[in-house]
């Protein structure tokens, strides 16, 4: 790691919803760069924290023994935009701007540089910071798996293996009790993790925001599987899934987001559909929150670290403005405006999906 003799302290934050791997991160920045003789300080709930003014100075001590931890050391936020910040005024929620605030404390920390680790919508906040003088570096974290740029996000991998789990133990109960079970999972406007893991846990039927389904085609696959002796079947749903006839199902609002949409319910309506038209017993479980939780699996741990470090190289080495990514088996960097550019979905020719409907899977088309 070559140091710039300008570079000698560094933010981070975890920016949007927890994953695993953001703990391993936060000490492939900090182990490095204390090494190299830099100062680390860890903003507290992402840009909640850098808009407030929180955080804490990371030691050695803080970041040993949390590679394999979930969350994240330093807390997190979805709704600390700085651009869209909520506040309380006479008893309601009014949205602000607080993105000077966020510079103020930047100077005031005398950082020279800030890692944010995130999202899309951490990258895009990052953009605008970036043209506000901040000197920025991404690291992308999301279990959805839909930023552009990189081949994958750290979580992503983890989120999968939970999906596969979970449909490995509903396999057993639905096949006891000769029943049809939806799972659903997270995944907002990107199939990812519905395709990896419904292909990795043995789905039946898989349902994505990218392959809007015909209920008729889902009832099919049930009824033809049990003509075949097969009195069960397993259906995983991403929260985004929609039928040709139909929109997304949405759960609520919540202003203080950027993106206000909050979706779920879908595996309900799955669920319920196919009990009414098939008369086959159906169950619905939703994996919610489960898919964010727990350690991280060895491959988003090896990935995250070197995310970590090469954030940290960029750092050191003045590259600003840059987004580390994987490549093939390479972590690369790319520009944070390239990164964000446009929203990475699933395409209908994908290999994945080629792969599951040459074993049977129906995405009811």
């Amino acid at each position: 790691m070559v140091i710039s003799s300008k570079v000698k302290r560094i933010g981070i934050l975890t920016g949007g919803g927890d994953c695993p791997g953001l703990n391993a991160v936060i000490r492939g920045v900090t182990k490095p760069a204390q090494d190299n003789g830099m100062s680390v300080l860890g903003i507290i709930d992402g840009f909640e924290g850098l808009v407030e003014g929180r955080a804490r100075e990371l030691k050695d001590d803080d970041v040993s023994g949390i590679l394999a931890r979930g969350g994240t050391i330093l807390g997190s936020s979805n709704k600390g935009d700085p651009y869209h910040y909520p506040i309380l005024k006479d008893g309601k929620i009014e949205i602000v701007d607080r993105s000077q605030a966020a510079i103020k404390n930047y100077n005031a920390w005398n950082l020279d540089a800030l890692i944010a680790i995130g999202g899309d919508g951490t990258m895009h906040i990052c953009k605008k910071l970036g043209a506000m003088g901040m000197n920025m570096v991404g690291v992308p974290k999301t279990i959805d798996n839909d930023l552009e740029a990189t081949d994958l996000t750290f979580g992503h991998d983890s989120a999968v293996y939970v999906v596969a789990e979970a449909l490995d133990r509903l396999h057993t109960t639905a096949s006891s009790h000769h029943r049809v079970i939806v799972v659903e999972v997270m995944g907002r406007y990107a199939g990812w993790i519905a395709l990896n893991g419904g292909l990795a846990g043995g789905a039946d039927i898989i349902l994505i925001p990218e392959i809007p389904f015909s209920w008729e085609k889902v009832y099919d696959k049930i009824l033809k599987r049990e003509l075949s002796g097969k009195k069960f079947s397993l259906v995983c749903v991403a929260e985004g899934a929609k039928p040709l006839d139909g929109e997304i199902v949405v759960k609520g609002q919540d202003i203080k987001r950027h993106d206000p949409v909050q979706l779920g319910g879908i595996g309900e309506l799955v669920a319920r559909k196919i009990e009414e038209n098939t008369q086959r017993e159906t169950r619905v479980t939703v994996l919610g929150h489960l898919q964010r939780g727990g350690s991280p699996t060895p491959f988003d741990r090896i990935l995250s670290t070197k995310f970590g470090y090469f954030a940290i190289d960029l750092a050191a080495r003045r590259k600003f403005g840059r987004m580390v990514a994987l490549k093939g088996d390479q972590i690369k960097n790319v520009k944070i405006e390239d990164a964000i550019s446009k929203q990475k979905l699933v395409q209908p020719n994908n290999q994945a999906v080629r792969t599951a409907k040459a074993v049977g899977i129906s995405f009811g088309e």
